[in-house]
């Protein structure tokens, strides 16, 4: 542990001295990173149960196949999860650019910020002001997104949009003048959709799809690692959280090779087979319910009634919620549950560290699979943070599949470190601020040089941001 904390600090001062600006022009690969945060879990029991109740909730509304599809006029019905523990990384956008954090969501495909019209209901979170910018241009469409328990509206507009050192002119997105209060998540300003264009309720082409599909990357594909915090006492309030690649895979991230399986019919989300899952040795019936959504803008794992059941069912002591803890499970903080998935190929191990969702009592934790109440019509399973820590994780365009490695030891060393925040990718722009808000710089990227391999191990370690409750 001293050993590995050591070469993190030596690695990072090393590559301290290589900062610059914008892309390289590296042969080997055309492809970079982003940054990290971490917001502190809340130890309030009534605020948790809250939590776990809107995730619930929100996933019904998000999968459950309740889309308005009112293309015509823009708009439509679609969920985000915006419960904290969630990881978010720093787009810039405009002309001069702005940065703005935004949350990372293989689950959903829009772009959207909040606007400077927005007013005191969209918090302190910095705003996006069309003014300021030179190639803005107002689509005049309308647009609604529907939440489980709130709602964002606004219009589409076309701005140029900078992300991990790429930048794409006339991306579509939504600027949003109406949030709810209850989706405020500062210092979270909107959403960077990952997911696939059919799902885009602005019909906009996703950020990463427009690079993927216009040869942009040297590989068409992202790569994402995340980091583990909820079991590490006395963690700041924001930690780094992991890193996204976009256009290559980072090797020094994962061990052996990458196990691609093919995504479920025309592409929408990131949806794959599920084979088996065993929980304490014992497999779980999941026969006519396997098809899993891979979803890092949802905290747990959301499944079958009966299946989720079974789960517990294999740990003594654990006992339904009632209320708004219905649909998930608490059981004894003292016990170590081992869970293993497996997609059609290798079979992938879930820290015991993964499987609480939070500490309910001095003896009882909340477990982080809940009853999804999707639906008829539905997937069946969604797959979010708690297992996708446990993996380096692929999203790739051609041929559409998600893919699987290992973890490296230097990946894992990652997980609790405690680090300086890391700073935006994106080159030197200046940070956008809302109202009474303190001005925030954003410098980053990094030069090409020697060091290629350090190169990709401090991108690693300065990469996407995320809140923990």
């Amino acid at each position: 542990m001293i050993a590995s904390a050591s070469l993190t600090t030596l690695l990072f001062l090393l590559l301290s001295q290589h900062a610059s600006g914008a892309p390289t022009a590296s042969t080997a690969v055309v492809g970079l990173s982003m940054p990290i945060r971490r917001l502190s879990r809340s130890q309030n029991l009534t605020l948790v149960a809250q939590q776990a109740k809107d995730q619930r909730d929100m996933l019904a509304v998000k999968y459950g196949g309740q889309s308005l599809q009112q293309r015509g006029t823009g708009y439509n019905l679609y969920v985000k999860n915006f419960v904290p523990r969630i990881y978010y990384g720093t787009i810039a956008i405009g002309s001069p650019p702005m940065s703005y954090d935004v949350i990372l969501d293989t689950g959903s495909s829009d772009l959207w910020l909040t606007s400077s019209t927005c007013g005191t209901g969209c918090g302190t979170s910095p705003t996006y002001d069309p003014a300021k910018s030179s190639t803005f241009h107002n689509l005049s469409a309308p647009f609604e997104i529907q939440y489980g328990s709130g709602a964002v509206a606004g219009y589409i507009a076309e701005e140029t949009v900078q992300m991990a050192g790429f930048s794409v002119a006339k991306q579509g997105f939504g600027v949003v003048n109406a949030l709810s209060s209850a989706f405020n998540t500062n210092p979270v300003s909107g959403i960077m959709g990952l997911a696939w264009s059919p799902l885009s309720s602005t019909q906009q082409t996703p950020f990463w799809q427009t690079l993927a599909s216009g040869g942009s990357w040297d590989s068409a594909l992202f790569g994402i690692q995340l980091t583990r915090y909820g079991n590490v006492s006395g963690a700041a309030q924001n930690e780094p959280g992991g890193v996204i690649d976009m256009g290559y895979t980072n090797s020094s991230l994962y061990t052996g090779s990458i196990e691609y399986h093919s995504l479920i019919g025309t592409p929408q989300y990131w949806e794959i087979n599920m084979n088996t899952l065993t929980v304490q040795g014992k497999s779980i019936n999941i026969a006519g319910a396997s098809t899993a959504i891979i979803d890092t803008g949802t905290t747990n794992i959301a499944g079958p009634a009966s299946a989720v059941a079974s789960i517990y069912a294999q740990i003594p002591g654990s006992q339904a919620g009632t209320g708004q803890l219905e649909g998930y499970y608490t059981y004894p903080c003292s016990t170590t549950v081992n869970v293993q998935f497996n997609f059609g190929g290798n079979t992938w191990s879930m820290s015991p560290a993964d499987f609480t969702h939070s500490q309910v009592s001095t003896t009882e934790c909340l477990g982080a699979f809940f009853v999804s109440s999707i639906g008829q019509g539905g997937p069946s399973w969604i797959i979010g943070d708690a297992f996708l820590k446990n993996v380096y994780s692929v999203f790739k365009y051609s041929p559409p599949s998600v893919g699987f490695a290992a973890l490296s030891d230097i990946a894992i060393a990652q997980n609790g470190v405690k680090a300086a925040v890391p700073s935006p990718t994106i080159g030197a722009v200046t940070a956008a601020t809302n109202t009474g808000a303190a001005s925030r710089a954003a410098v980053g990227a990094v030069s090409s040089g020697p060091l290629g391999i350090l190169f990709c191990f401090w991108l690693a370690s300065t990469s996407i941001a995320f809140l923990l409750w």
